[in-house]
């Protein structure tokens, strides 16, 4: 068990040193200039040579990245050119904004994913199983802006029984936040409806047809028992990992959706940033984003390997 948490550490490290890398050197190849960006298209070219050179982006490459990484690491995120402020301060907020909508759009699609799929998968090639396996397509090609312009309109405008925003006023209470993130994460349910669903689907059914589940049954035990204790210990086991890839995924690459309920969470942070030229603030954005997808392809992959001992041995052999 320890030889493989270490390898799947080590390239949980491999994997943030690339990423933070590719990071920078994107950040650093985007079209503009962050002197331009900040005095604006009117000022003088010196005033803008002189503050990029205060930026220190007259410096060699390879130092301004050691200069940024090591600060990451030491908790500075350095100061965002557009805002003049610590990194850090804009971050934090909207790291917990996207946490509060990504948990809430997964704590209502999970249980209505994964019941789906293994009602659709007891239920294989009759109507029932057609209809969820159709829904789940359905939902999961349909971009999230239109589903989240549905919502809109429906309940919204037509109904008038939810706000349009997603943004709460401030000093809100826990029900009134969950009434204004309720649209967004409705719109999030729909896409992630699809690909849980149907996952959790293929598992079930590989299972009920599987050795274990045929020797339960003929061992007599009651079609309840073999299902919860032999089948959905095995079926659910991939879908934790796509559960796990969709929740990182969530607090980050929410530009779509958090754009349109003007949602001030990690995603539009990022988006504002590069359109902004804030390559402070885009630089550590993106590598948090990252070390939290990592983090819970981690966390995956540690949970598979504790239902599943198989992986775990295989993987420390490999």
């Amino acid at each position: 068990m320890l030889r493989f948490l270490t390898r799947r550490f080590a390239f949980a490290l491999v994997t943030l040193w690339l990423l933070s890398v590719i990071v920078f050197v994107g950040a650093q190849v985007l079209p503009g200039n962050p002197g331009r960006a900040i005095l604006g298209p009117f000022a003088d070219q010196e005033a803008v040579e002189q503050l990029n050179a205060e930026l220190g982006y007259d410096a060699p490459l390879l130092q301004r990245y050691w200069d940024w990484l090591s600060g990451f690491l030491q908790g500075d995120m350095g100061t965002s050119y557009v805002f003049d402020a610590p990194v850090s301060s804009f971050i934090g907020d909207a790291l917990l904004n996207s946490f509060k909508l990504a948990a809430f759009a997964l704590v209502i699609v999970i249980p209505v994913s994964i019941l789906g799929g293994v009602i659709a998968a007891l239920r294989v090639g009759r109507p029932v199983d057609r209809t969820i396996t159709v829904a789940g397509l359905s939902l999961a090609v349909v971009p999230e802006f239109v589903t989240g312009i549905v919502l809109i309109l429906i309940f919204a405008i037509w109904l008038d029984v939810l706000p349009v925003t997603a943004r709460a006023p401030a000093g809100a209470g826990f029900f009134t936040t969950l009434e204004y993130l309720l649209l967004p994460a409705l719109a999030l349910t729909g896409v992630l409806f699809g690909y849980i669903a149907r996952m959790a689907r293929a598992g079930t059914v590989t299972s009920l047809d599987a050795d274990y589940t045929r020797t339960a049954v003929l061992k007599g035990l009651p079609r309840r028992t073999v299902i919860w204790r032999h089948v959905l210990r095995n079926s659910l086991l991939p879908t934790i990992t796509v559960i796990a890839v969709q929740a990182g995924v969530m607090i980050g690459g929410l530009v779509v959706i958090e754009f349109l309920f003007n949602y001030q969470g990690m995603g539009l942070l990022i988006f504002d940033a590069a359109t902004r030229k804030d390559f402070p603030m885009l630089q550590s954005a993106i590598l948090i984003v990252g070390i939290i997808f990592v983090v819970t392809t981690l966390l995956a992959d540690l949970l598979y390997s504790v239902l599943n001992p198989r992986i775990r041995v295989a993987g420390a052999e490999t």
